[in-house]
């Protein structure tokens, strides 16, 4: 019984491992240097290893974009969210 842990792994005490740690800042600086590497290898001839880098630079700006929105809707829910304690003075 005590091997149980994968039932509920929060309730031991086990939290899962955050998906990213890259700001805003690095994701979109890969993206635009992705834009830029690809146009390079685009001049240069290599058009699928352009096509290959080029493509990895919409999921990289996308995702700069949606860390940037729940960064700041975390931040606006945090400002009016009460702690359902309410004093009447």
């Amino acid at each position: 019984m005590e091997n149980l842990k994968f039932i509920d792994p929060l309730l031991h005490g086990i939290t899962p491992n955050p998906a990213s740690k890259l700001s805003v800042k690095n994701l979109v600086g890969a993206g635009i240097g992705a834009l830029l590497v690809g146009a390079i290898l685009k001049k240069t001839g290599h058009n699928k290893s352009a096509a290959v880098v080029g493509s990895l630079a919409l999921p990289l700006l996308t995702t700069a974009c949606y860390k940037q929105i729940s960064k700041s809707y975390k931040a606006k829910k945090e400002l009016t969210e009460s702690s359902g304690i309410e004093y009447n003075h």
